[in-house]
């Protein structure tokens, strides 16, 4: 991931509304929720939903498929593992240990 795509995504995310849906659709997973089912769990309207998913969509976070009448969307899994990436690839340094802490709590099983 390049800098301006990492700007973009986390513009994208940088907004309460759009980090809602984003972590619902994490927890969602590869299945994803049709775009009624996110706008009645985050109790969002309809219109204000469809501005947060087209945000988060053309900053690469998101996929929409459709599934009958629905319209399904899950997290671009690949972007986000970019994002973070990007974000962590300077983090260590050379020195593994500062990183320790954040696997720990990640993998806690790993250890």
């Amino acid at each position: 991931m390049d800098i301006d795509s990492a700007i973009k995504a986390l513009s994208a995310l940088a907004q309460h509304g759009r980090l809602s849906v984003f972590r619902l659709l994490v927890r969602s997973g590869a299945d994803g929720l049709a775009a009624g089912e996110i706008a009645r769990t985050l109790n969002v309207p309809h219109n204000t939903l469809s501005t947060q998913l087209t945000i988060l969509a053309n900053a690469g976070l998101v996929r929409s498929r459709r599934a009958g009448r629905s319209i399904v969307y899950t997290v671009d899994f690949e972007t986000m593992r970019g994002l973070l990436v990007f974000l962590m690839e300077d983090c260590c340094q050379g020195n593994p240990q500062v990183c320790a802490p954040l696997l720990k709590t990640l993998l806690p099983d790993c250890q």
